[in-house]
C-alpha cells in the first residue's frame, strides 16, 4: 500500500478537503443546536415590541407573562376585513414571498414599496384590566432609503386614533433614518388620527406637519427619503389595500 504523502499535491489538497468538511459539519451542528434558542429570543423580541407599541413596557417587565395576559393574536384576511380561523404559525414574510399566499400590489398603489404581501395579517387584540380590547396592535412594513422598514402601529378602538409606534427592524443611516428607532420621535404619533372626517388616510408625515395637530408629525431632519417611506407605509398599510376594510369593522363595532 502506497504511503500517504501529505506534503504532496494530492495530499495537501486532501487534508484541506478534510479539514473543510469537519469545520462545515462543526458549524451545521452548531447551527442546528443553536435554532431553538435563536428562535425563542426572536419571539421573544417580537413581544417585546408589541408591548412596546402598546405602551405595557418599562424596565422590569415580565415580557412572556404581561403577554400571555393581556394579548390575543389574530389572523385577519386583508381583503375582507374577517377574521380567519384556523390558521397557525402564521409567517407574514414567508407568506409574501409565496404566490399562493401574497397578492402582487399595482405599482400605482404601491406606496409602501414592497411590490407584494402576504393575503393574511396578524394583528394583536390588547385588553384591559376588565378583560376588554383596549387598543389592537398592527403590523406595518415599508422601504425606506436602504431597508424595509418593519414597524407596530397601536390603535384605540375607534379605529382611528394611533396610540403608539415602534420600529423594531431597519437599516437606515445611524444618526438621520435610524431616528425612526428613537421613542423620543415615536412618541409624537400618540394621540394623531389615521383618517379625515371623510374616512380618506389623512395622517402625514413631513416637514412642517406638525402645524396639523390633528394628523401631522414632523418628519426626520436630513432624512427626506426615510420619512418619504415611512409616510408611504402609513398611507399604503392603513388604505383600503391593507387594514382599511378591518379598521372600518372596529368602527363599526363588528
Amino acid at each position: 500500500m502506497a504511503k500517504f504523502d501529505k506534503d504532496s499535491f494530492g495530499g495537501t489538497l486532501a487534508v484541506v478537503v478534510a479539514v473543510s468538511l469537519l469545520c462545515s459539519v462543526i458549524v451545521a451542528g452548531a447551527a442546528v443546536g443553536l435554532k431553538p434558542a435563536q428562535n425563542e429570543k426572536k419571539l421573544l423580541d417580537k413581544q417585546r415590541n408589541i408591548l412596546g407599541a402598546a405602551g405595557l413596557l418599562s424596565d422590569g417587565t415580565d415580557v412572556p407573562k404581561v403577554y400571555a395576559e393581556r394579548v390575543e393574536p389574530r389572523i385577519v384576511d386583508l381583503a375582507t376585513g374577517e377574521y380567519v380561523e384556523g390558521v397557525k404559525d402564521f409567517d407574514a414574510r414567508a407568506a409574501a414571498k409565496d404566490p399562493q399566499q401574497s397578492v402582487r400590489i399595482k405599482p400605482e398603489e404601491d406606496l409602501a414599496g414592497i411590490q407584494t404581501r402576504a393575503k393574511y395579517a396578524e394583528v394583536y387584540l390588547i385588553k384591559d384590566d376588565s378583560g376588554k380590547t383596549g387598543q389592537i396592535v398592527l403590523p406595518m412594513h415599508g422601504s425606506g432609503l436602504w431597508s424595509v422598514m418593519y414597524g407596530f402601529v397601536a390603535v384605540k378602538p375607534d379605529g382611528n386614533t394611533v396610540n403608539g409606534l415602534t420600529y423594531y427592524e431597519q437599516g437606515e443611516t445611524a444618526g438621520l433614518g435610524g431616528e425612526i428607532a428613537n421613542p423620543l420621535w415615536q412618541k409624537h404619533f400618540v394621540g394623531k388620527k389615521l383618517y379625515n372626517e371623510q374616512g380618506d388616510v389623512a395622517i402625514r408625515i413631513g416637514k412642517g406637519a406638525s402645524s396639523d395637530k390633528e394628523h401631522g408629525v414632523d418628519g426626520l431632519s436630513g432624512a427626506t427619503m426615510t420619512t418619504k417611506g415611512v409616510q408611504g407605509s402609513f398611507h399604503y398599510w392603513f388604505s383600503q389595500n391593507g387594514f382599511g376594510p378591518y379598521l372600518a369593522k372596529i368602527k363599526a363595532g363588528e
